[in-house]
């Protein structure tokens, strides 16, 4: 039984082993559902761009970008195996803002995501991509929470 609920799924993925589990769900309903999946990667450009731009600027830039072809082909690889339409997705920016604002204006009906459930000092040093996309995103945001070190 296929459900229409659910026809284009946004994976955030960042090539974390936390993130597995997200995208093993990514995958299960848009196969459930006959969904297309889009996986994506965000190069946080926001978190280096107090830097002056020069060789290392670029050398830095070329590595994330490499890293997000990197974790994007793992995607394909598996939803291909699977059968699920597939489309990689790579933007430029700060990760939260990018995920929600591609989400909302490529009319996705889902954004599915991982995150470590990090809490306290952690969570306020650090912040959280998830919230951020929770609190910010018009699309229905499914937060699958992946292994911390307490679990």
């Amino acid at each position: 039984m296929k459900s229409d609920l659910y026809k284009k799924i946004f994976i955030a993925t960042d090539g974390s082993e936390q993130n597995k589990k997200a995208i093993q769900h990514a995958l299960e309903i848009a196969k459930m559902c006959g969904a297309k999946l889009y996986a994506g990667y965000v190069v946080d450009t926001a978190a280096f761009a107090s830097i002056p731009m020069d060789a290392g600027w670029e050398m830095m830039y070329e590595l994330l970008g490499k890293e997000a072809n990197e974790v994007t082909a793992t995607v394909e690889e598996i939803a291909q195996k699977e059968g699920v339409p597939f489309e990689t997705v790579i933007l430029e920016g700060h990760p939260g803002h990018e995920i929600a604002d591609f989400a909302e204006k490529q009319g996705m009906d889902l954004i599915v995501m991982g995150t470590l459930g990090k809490r306290g000092l952690d969570h306020f040093l650090l912040g959280s991509v998830a919230e951020n996309v929770i609190r910010n995103s018009k699309v229905p945001v499914l937060v699958v929470r992946g292994k911390s070190g307490k679990e």
